[in-house]
């Protein structure tokens, strides 16, 4: 499915939730990687503000792209952000939504 570069340039962003590990299998505990170059991914929760309006959105980066010391209430840069719609059917239920995924999350003049 195609993907939506997603333009930030008038948006102030904040860590909501630390990165954590994106999971395959909860049960079995394997992340998630990145098919191009093996990284592990993982989850950050990001507020973005633009417009007089906020939300929250999960992303999804590669480890190589979040560094140390990530945490909630930093102001935050977002590299190549894009969403992608998704659709799956598992035990005759059909789920859909949206995916955001980025290439990285920096603090603020960093």
């Amino acid at each position: 499915m195609p993907s939506f570069k997603i333009d930030l340039s008038t948006a102030v962003v904040f860590v909501a939730t630390a990165p954590a590990p994106k999971l395959v299998s909860k049960q079995t505990g394997e992340r998630a990687t990145d098919r191009e170059t093996g990284a592990g991914l993982s989850t950050v929760g990001l507020l973005i503000s633009d417009e007089g309006e906020g939300n929250l959105y999960q992303v999804t980066v590669p480890e190589t792209g979040i560094p140390a010391g990530l945490a909630p209430g930093m102001p935050v840069s977002v590299i190549g952000l894009k969403a992608r719609d998704w659709e799956n059917t598992f035990n005759g239920q059909t789920r859909h939504g949206i995916s955001f995924r980025a290439v990285a999350v920096t603090p603020m003049g960093g």
